[in-house]
């Protein structure tokens, strides 16, 4: 049982309905949320026409999730910087070149070094005051502007049905992988109202949570 961002295009199953061997369970859908994350930033910050996307080529989705990226920013008149971190060290630079190369707001793509070193890219988005839209809402809740993805609250839920399944007898290979039904936008007015941004009240309205 696992969880991922493109369990297909990754290699890991042969298809979302049928994943045949020995791996199953849900995935985040991730690569599908570029184009929402990009139209909330863009409606949260006037004017935005420029957006830098962090990401890691290391990431084994990481240059699908970049092309998506770039692809729905196309569609959303925006254009686009990306900068590569492989890790924590490259973060500051990346910032520092974003802000150079006129970046009015700034998109993380989804990998495991940026959840573990949240507390610094959010640190960095203050200090830049770079509005930034982040892959979950650990993010947010670690003083981050505001993130849009899967909830990862139902997912875990999902993720002890396919468990309680599997130890009942079900084969991983007869188990459909299963894509989110529950999606959730968190926002901080705090750190907004620090950015000198105010959020639209129609985000307001469709915020799943809004941190004070």
């Amino acid at each position: 049982m696992a969880e991922d961002i493109d369990p297909v295009g990754d290699g890991f199953v042969a298809s979302l309905g049928r994943p045949g061997g020995n791996i199953t369970g849900v995935t985040a859908l991730s690569r599908e949320l570029s184009g929402k994350r990009l139209e909330l930033l863009k409606d949260t910050v006037p004017g935005l026409a420029r957006v830098a996307i962090l990401w890691n080529p290391v990431e084994v989705s990481g240059v699908r999730q970049l092309q998506d990226t770039e692809e729905a920013a196309r569609v959303l008149g925006l254009q686009v910087h990306a900068l590569e971190a492989r890790g924590p060290d490259d973060f500051a630079g990346a910032f520092a070149a974003a802000l150079k190369g006129g970046a009015g707001g700034l998109t993380v793509l989804e990998d495991p070094v940026t959840r573990f070193h949240r507390a610094r890219l959010v640190d960095l988005a203050a200090q830049s005051r770079l509005p930034t839209m982040y892959w979950g809402r650990v993010f947010v809740e670690a003083g981050g502007l505001m993130s849009y993805a899967a909830s990862e609250r139902d997912m875990h839920r999902r993720a002890a049905y396919y468990v309680d399944r599997i130890l009942k007898g079900a084969k991983p290979a007869d188990l459909p992988v299963e894509q989110p039904m529950k999606f959730e936008l968190v926002l901080n007015l705090k750190t907004a109202q620090a950015l000198g941004i105010t959020f639209p009240p129609t985000l307001l309205v469709l915020a799943d949570e809004v941190i004070k």
